[in-house]
């Protein structure tokens, strides 16, 4: 009787582990706290813009913000850094969190992690709409002293005039922001290259001496036939689509001659659109083209497209219809191969390990209620599919199981399509969690794993031993040092990885850096 109230080896989940600081979860299980600078991570990989099943975007983003500003006093140029190494690296699905953290550094108390955040922000706003929504933030946190006027006009002076110029007709406005705003707040006193550029944005006119993109920007607002486009493209080859007015942007004439100049995520974002104009087609000289761009891998990481961007590309194309307009389209099946082939190449080069591992999804209620990063159809489950297929395609031993609170057959081969193993797994039933039965699983059936991979939100309640100690029993009964890695796939701050047991890691889900932290983890 004793041993039923009281037993280190076998504690429901619905209690604490005894002598651990497990504390109470979302789900009003136990798991344990992550530490702040693990909940940055996740905070700028994953954001908060999105509710999970047990709690509201809001709250999500009041206990994120009060983990950056933690993190913010322990060590603000550590904390600068670290947003600029994510972002930068293009690591994060959007760039919105690390702007919002980095406008939080820039109100600091402390002088030198203000002056660091200011010296940084043309690393972590590269284009113009990243810069408007910092301008939107920061003013949240601090008003219009002299270090942000400098740093908003050295945004616009340090660039060259031509990539400015770039910018300044590519990235209209946004947030409520235009360029004319941010200059006549910084005021920045320009150098004779930019004087003719920085006058027709603050007063619209056009003097001698305007970048060639401004000069074909305005001629394009003034096309009145598909021709007047098609004409103004032929002499300036530069001018990004945005500038065109949108009543062209149907025309399949003006898409052939875009797509070779297309930029990378321009490319993903369009391709529904050409397909839906009749450009690409089965066997068509444009299916080719695209194909063979996607299937770039350096290309890919050069532009810094997310693996995100392209599953959202995949699962929306592959539909044939647009979430929100009215748009349809008849999916090329070399459009859809390449970008199978694509998520993958998105993560660069992933050393496999060489170990027994099983992947474990979980698939469980709150892990289906919401989207990664706002993104429609995208929801924990989907994604967690998605990823554990990064490492299922390069390793050798390797079983993928899916639960809730029981276990679920989920037979997947690494040679299936992307697109189909995401539907099949948003089709999977689901309940409540027991992040125990990937463990448990293992021990039942005699699988000796070297590592256990288990990703999930860690809202776990429902077993009757926990994660950790089902993890033990394991590497008592095979004589295995086993491995846990978990991989979080919402911006909450539990754990079922025990920070205490160096076999066991937490890592942030579709931070294109995971599979090969996972993969070094496992082989030491």
């Amino acid at each position: 009787m004793y041993r039923s109230y009281y037993n280190t080896r076998q504690t429901p989940q619905s209690e604490p582990i005894p002598n651990t600081d497990q504390v109470k979860n979302s789900a009003g299980g136990y798991a344990w706290a992550i530490d702040d600078w693990t909940r940055l991570d996740r905070f700028l990989i994953l954001g908060s813009d999105e509710p999970t099943y047990y709690s509201s975007a809001r709250t999500l983003t009041i206990e994120n913000a009060d983990a950056v500003q933690r993190c913010i006093k322990a060590d603000g140029t550590r904390t600068v850094n670290r947003i600029v190494e994510i972002s930068e690296g293009g690591r994060a699905p959007k760039n919105d969190p690390a702007l919002f953290a980095l406008a939080m550094c820039c109100a600091a108390d402390d002088a030198v992690t203000r002056k660091t955040a200011l010296d940084a922000l043309p690393r972590v706003a590269r284009i113009g709409t990243h810069l408007f929504h910092f301008l939107h933030y920061v003013e949240g946190f601090r008003g219009w002293g002299r270090g942000l006027r400098n740093a908003v006009g050295a945004w616009y002076s340090d660039k060259p005039a031509d990539k400015l110029a770039y910018q300044v007709v590519k990235y209209r406005q946004r947030d409520g922001w235009t360029h004319r705003d941010a200059l006549r707040l910084a005021h920045p006193v320009p150098a004779e290259t930019h004087q003719a550029l920085f006058h027709w944005i603050a007063q619209g006119k056009a003097q001698e001496g305007l970048p060639d993109h401004v000069i074909g920007f305005e001629r394009m607002q003034v096309a009145e036939t598909t021709g007047d486009v098609l004409a103004t493209l032929a002499d300036y080859p530069h001018l990004p689509w945005e500038t065109i007015p949108t009543q062209f942007l149907k025309e399949r004439q003006v898409w052939e001659v875009l797509l070779p100049r297309l930029p990378m995520a321009a490319l993903f974002r369009n391709l529904a659109r050409m397909t839906a104009n009749g450009l690409i087609k089965p066997l068509s000289d444009a299916a080719h083209l695209v194909a063979e761009r996607i299937g770039d891998g350096e290309r890919i990481l050069t532009a810094r497209v997310h693996p995100i961007q392209v599953l959202a590309a995949l699962t929306t194309y592959q539909s044939g219809q647009g979430v929100r307009g009215k748009l349809t389209w008849d999916p090329v099946s070399e459009v859809v191969d390449a970008l199978d082939a694509a998520f993958y190449l998105a993560f660069g080069n992933v050393e496999p390990t060489g170990k027994r591992t099983v992947i474990g999804l979980d698939v469980s209620g709150s892990m289906n209620c919401n989207t990664i990063v706002g993104i429609p159809g995208l929801t924990p489950r989907v994604g967690a599919a998605a990823m554990a297929m990064v490492t299922a395609r390069v390793e050798k031993q390797c079983a993928i199981m899916a639960f809730s609170r029981e276990f679920i057959p989920f037979e997947v081969s690494p040679r299936e399509r992307l697109d189909d193993i995401v539907r099949r797994a948003d089709a999977l039933p689901f309940g409540g969690t027991d992040c125990s039965l990937p463990m448990l699983w293992a021990m039942k059936h005699q699988v000796p794993a070297d590592a256990f991979m288990i990703y999930t939100d860690s809202a776990t309640w429902a077993g009757k031993i926990h994660p950790r100690q089902a993890l033990q029993e394991h590497r008592r009964r095979t004589g295995i040092p086993a491995k846990l890695v978990v991989v979080g796939m919402v911006s909450n701050g539990f754990t079922i990885a025990d920070p205490n047991d160096g076999g066991m890691l937490d890592v942030v889900g579709f931070d294109t850096a995971t599979p090969n932290i996972i993969s070094g983890f496992v082989r030491q």
